[in-house]
């Protein structure tokens, strides 16, 4: 027994560390995502062609490059938000075009639990952010879903895409500032007069607390006439808090 005890003793502790613990679990999924992709290709979310481990293929993440917002000027962005109280900035990473790539990809994102293309788009954009001005931003504001719609989709692609921004700029998320008072109709197919109605008392603030005295950035996904921005720039009302908005696309009037 003692020898055996002192055998025991003797054998050399296996020590690991958390890394190598959680790519011991990571491991076996990426070997299990190489064999299912042998029959069933990532594809492109954009134009569904082959793209390799890539959320976009090369090809549409040229024509992405293409209509980045390189010329944006924030008055642009800051005549739609017509809600009185003062937009410190104004950003928008794309332009948006009926039927281009732009349109493609945030149909993506939106409809097509395309959460991680979401994630991906946002760091591009925060690479464009690095250096700006809008790297004083204190805390980002993803415009909220109503819990209904969340529950159906299962995300809040603003959220993803204040994710993705947050990953290269560090810029903290608030997700219990602003909410969705009510659910309102879908905006797509609505003319400008239609989604300032629709949007009327949609958002309410909370916990104002958390940004008192801060610099915050309302994020969404498009801007087209500036009605869901504006809802959530009014929800803010009198806050003791400095407001710039960003977009990851901004439609071309």
């Amino acid at each position: 027994m003692a020898a055996s005890t002192a055998s025991a003793a003797d054998a050399p502790l296996l020590i690991i560390s958390v890394n190598q613990a959680k790519m011991a679990l990571i491991a076996p999924r990426e070997i299990f995502s190489d064999f299912v992709s042998l029959f069933f290709p990532h594809l492109c979310a954009a134009c569904r062609e082959y793209s390799g481990k890539s959320e976009l293929c090369p090809e549409c993440q040229r024509k992405i490059n293409e209509v980045r917002a390189t010329d944006f000027h924030q008055s642009e962005f800051a005549q739609r938000l017509s809600y009185g109280k003062k937009i410190e900035m104004a950003t928008a990473y794309l332009y948006f075009e009926k039927g281009g790539t732009t349109q493609d990809v945030l149909h993506a994102i939106k409809y097509h639990q395309g959460y991680r293309l979401g994630r991906m788009m946002g760091q591009q954009f925060g690479n464009e952010l690095k250096g700006t001005s809008m790297e004083q931003i204190d805390c980002l504001l993803p415009v909220p879903l109503h819990p209904t719609r969340l529950k159906e989709r299962g995300y809040n692609q603003a959220e993803w895409i204040c994710k993705g921004i947050a990953d290269i700029t560090g810029i903290p998320i608030e997700t219990d500032v602003l909410y969705r008072h009510h659910a309102n109709a879908t905006q797509t197919k609505k003319g400008r007069e239609d989604r300032w109605e629709n949007t009327h008392n949609l958002f309410r603030a909370r916990n104002l607390d958390k940004i008192k005295g801060k610099h915050v950035a309302i994020v969404d996904d498009v801007v087209t006439t500036g009605a869901t921005l504006g809802a959530c720039i009014s929800a803010l009302g009198t806050c003791d808090a400095k407001i710039s908005v960003m977009a990851l696309a901004i439609a071309v009037n």
